[in-house]
């Protein structure tokens, strides 16, 4: 069955109502346009975000319902924080964010290939250098065992991947995140669910309850200073 899409016109802020995305494949809304900061910025502000593989097109998602995880709502089973306690790892923000692409862009569980190509990498990397993406690491003695890294949107962070090298070093970088937004997101976004992530608890939220916050809260941006590149208290 052939699916019709809308092409992204040349403005780079026009982007169709994520009311109109698929149900079958869940989300997909339009394709084309680039991965300049100002257009996605404008799709991070409306509910949508970038998720293609090398060689197809450029294709924006807004899926119903969304992966979120409310701050003060996470789950960290006795022995993951047991485990965490015990382990040496240390927290910093924005000091290794071309690293943390490069993490999550290796392939893995037997993958072939990446959807963090070089270009989206690239996209990220300019997101950064002007203040709208950040990550998270987790080092363990002087090395980077695992991350993550997304885009701030007013006081609501869209997160966008995470990798580890050590045992729960993903699942450690999520908590730090949530450790430390705790008094200043509303919402952590996590775009679809999965099974790691519910056992984090990230829940489903309608998508017109989450445009409704994201419409809200994307103009109040969090404390200044929070995404300082530095050290991080552990979680």
């Amino acid at each position: 069955m052939t699916i019709a899409l809308p092409e992204l016109p040349d403005n780079p802020c026009l982007f169709p109502d994520p009311v109109h995305a698929l149900d079958q494949p869940n989300g997909l809304l339009a394709f084309g346009g680039d991965l300049s900061p100002t257009r996605l910025m404008a799709a991070y502000r409306l509910g949508i975000f970038p998720w293609f593989n090398p060689g197809e097109p450029i294709l924006w998602w807004s899926p119903n319902p969304r992966g979120v995880c409310v701050p003060g709502q996470i789950h960290l089973s006795a022995s993951l924080q047991k485990w965490l306690r015990k382990t040496p790892y240390q927290y910093r923000c924005n000091t290794a964010f071309a690293e943390v692409l490069e993490g999550c862009a290796a392939p893995r569980d037997g993958q072939g290939g990446t959807w963090l190509s070089p270009q989206m990498r690239s996209a990220y990397q300019r997101l950064h250098e002007l203040g709208f993406a950040h990550s998270v690491e987790v080092w363990l003695d002087g090395a980077l065992a695992g991350g993550l890294y997304g885009v701030s949107v007013g006081s609501i962070f869209c997160g966008e991947s995470m990798f580890h090298r050590q045992p729960n070093a993903s699942k450690a970088a999520f908590a730090a995140l949530h450790h430390h937004l705790l008094d200043h997101a509303v919402l952590i976004d996590c775009q679809l669910m999965n099974p790691h992530l519910e056992r984090l608890g990230v829940r489903e939220m309608p998508r017109s309850d989450y445009l409704h916050l994201l419409a809200e809260h994307r103009d109040r941006p969090m404390a200044e200073g929070l995404w300082t590149p530095g050290d991080w208290p552990c979680p």
